[in-house]
């Protein structure tokens, strides 16, 4: 939403101008929306915002990919790429390198951890044939595959657009200024997405508290009780002011995090690195292990086992790149604002 804004002024008032807009105005709208977004009652009830986030999610994809293959055929001078990415001792240090390396790793950790919403998707599916094992599993090959393609689509033709001097991200970093028009729309695009997303992520979180309190307290009216309320043009709605209350807090904290520490990349790493190992690949392949009652040591028991360590070891220096990154964006850290 910034980016918008940012993009609006460039095309108004030139490339060389500062531009600078705070993220915070932006950053209560976004909560106010997941508050009112975050009353949906379970996740069966998402499927729209699901797909509506997904067609932004291959417009903003497309468009970006677009622009670049476009920046590549207009020339315009050749752009200093290297096998090994930004030149140490030109662009950044020897250690810078390694560390962003490390943050790296932690990013594509993130893109890639969806264990969180798998159990909650298979949830959703109907038991009729096929079985839900046979479903997730095509769903899974065709998600995986399809966002990867995407992804590698945009790190190749943005790298080849851009070189060593590539923004972390090609549309709001501003590797493009015109059409403005369009590189808005991507934006908006990306917002929308981003809307839909926290609550496919959040979805879980909120029913996984909510059915623990009802479990631990059946008799506490405020927990248990939803009051139905009919909503012209839609029909009845639940209403449930322990799910209002408790929802609502957590949109807030949230939202407040954020404002304090803009640093968008350095917590994705550190989120990414947290959950990637344990829960999208450790507990699948014990659970896997398990049912297969594996003998100790076979040949698929030792692969299982070394590709487990392998991807705790990129849980580990991922972390502590992202820790890196942290650290060093707190140097100049000032409250509710964005960094510069």
């Amino acid at each position: 939403m910034v980016a918008v804004k940012r993009s609006n002024c460039f095309h108004k008032n030139g490339h060389n101008v500062k531009c600078s807009t705070s993220n915070t105005p932006f950053m209560i709208i976004f909560a106010i929306i997941q508050i009112i977004l975050s009353q949906i009652p379970n996740f069966h009830n998402l499927s729209w915002l699901s797909i509506l986030a997904a067609i932004m999610s291959f417009s903003y994809a497309s468009i970006g990919v677009g622009l670049s293959i476009a920046k590549v055929a207009g020339g315009g001078g050749h752009v200093r790429t290297a096998l090994t990415g930004v030149t140490v001792g030109v662009d950044v240090t020897g250690s810078e390198k390694v560390w962003r390396t490390f943050q790296s790793i932690g990013d594509i950790a993130f893109a890639y951890a969806y264990s969180t919403v798998l159990i909650e998707i298979q949830d959703t599916l109907k038991a009729s044939p096929p079985s839900e094992n046979k479903a997730m599993k095509r769903a899974s090959l065709v998600g995986v595959s399809t966002t990867t393609f995407f992804y590698m689509l945009c790190g190749c033709v943005g790298y080849a657009a851009f070189g060593n001097d590539a923004p972390g991200n090609f549309l709001t970093g501003f590797g493009f200024y015109e059409p403005f028009w369009l590189i808005d729309f991507a934006n908006v695009c990306i917002a929308v997405h981003l809307v839909g997303a926290y609550q496919v992520f959040c979805q879980p979180i909120f029913q996984f508290v909510e059915s623990q309190s009802a479990k631990h307290w059946p008799n506490n009216k405020f927990i248990t009780r939803e009051y139905k309320i009919h909503i012209p043009c839609y029909g009845d709605f639940g209403i449930s002011f322990f799910r209002l209350f408790w929802r609502t807090s957590y949109v807030v904290v949230t939202a407040v995090v954020a404002m304090i520490f803009p640093f968008f990349n350095d917590f994705l790493g550190l989120i990414g690195a947290a959950s990637f190992w344990p829960l999208t690949v450790y507990f699948p392949i014990e659970m896997h292990i398990a049912q297969k009652k594996m003998k100790k040591f076979s040949f698929t028991w030792t692969w299982l086992k070394i590709l487990s360590w392998a991807c705790f070891l990129v849980s580990l220096v991922a972390a502590a790149g992202s820790v890196q990154g942290l650290i060093q964006s707190l140097k100049d850290f000032k409250p509710f604002q964005a960094p510069e």
